[in-house]
């Protein structure tokens, strides 16, 4: 089963997809943006895209690499990433579940207040690109193509992983961990995807 966790920048993905894979024994992350950024290092700047999504090369190997590791690993495969463009996801997502690969897609929805709010947390300030995208974000994923739909603005993160959980049916681990352990766990993923 892939678990794909969609929504704006400043939903919350990557803090979900992270709470998800340390109360789910057999599951692994795949980030597909770590596949924009090689295409983007290893191309002549004449041809770099503001969004590595647009590569075609970019959907062709996520689609790709999500297929093997779903006929080789047994496991849950999380991945979060932004997906808002209607033929990106039927390339992709579509795609996959045509070859017949359980896909639980779940969008994390926020208001814009609350989703700068985050963005100015993890250092994004107003004019960042990811901020530039909130409104195209908003409209796009909130059609019924991107649906499950999970509005997080006054969810805890805990509450998110329990709604996904449960509507995949998935069974999670007990959550043993105390308030300080999560923020300090927490932490470390921010600072670790940190683009620079």
């Amino acid at each position: 089963m892939i678990l794909w966790i969609n929504g704006a920048f400043g939903s919350g993905k990557t803090t979900i997809s992270y709470e998800l894979h340390r109360r789910l024994p057999n599951s692994f992350i795949y980030d597909p943006e770590k596949i924009g950024y090689f295409i983007r290092r290893n191309s002549p700047k004449q041809i770099v895209k503001d969004d590595f999504q647009d590569y075609e090369i970019w959907r062709t190997f996520n689609y790709s690499m999500l297929k093997t590791i779903h006929n080789d690993f047994s496991g849950i495969i999380i991945v979060p990433m932004t997906i808002v463009n209607p033929q990106y996801f039927y390339e992709i997502i579509e795609k996959l579940r045509d070859d017949e690969i359980e896909i639980k897609h779940f969008t994390l929805l926020a208001s814009h207040e609350t989703l700068l709010k985050r963005l100015k947390r993890r250092g994004d300030g107003i004019n960042s690109w990811p901020a530039q995208q909130i409104e195209r974000c908003i409209r796009g994923l909130t059609q019924d193509l991107f649906k499950f739909h999970i509005n997080t603005d006054d969810l805890t993160i805990e509450e998110v992983v329990d709604q996904i959980a449960q509507e995949a049916t998935i069974k999670l681990l007990p959550d043993n961990q105390s308030e300080i352990q999560k923020k300090i766990a927490r932490l470390i993923i921010k600072i670790k995807h940190i683009r620079i």
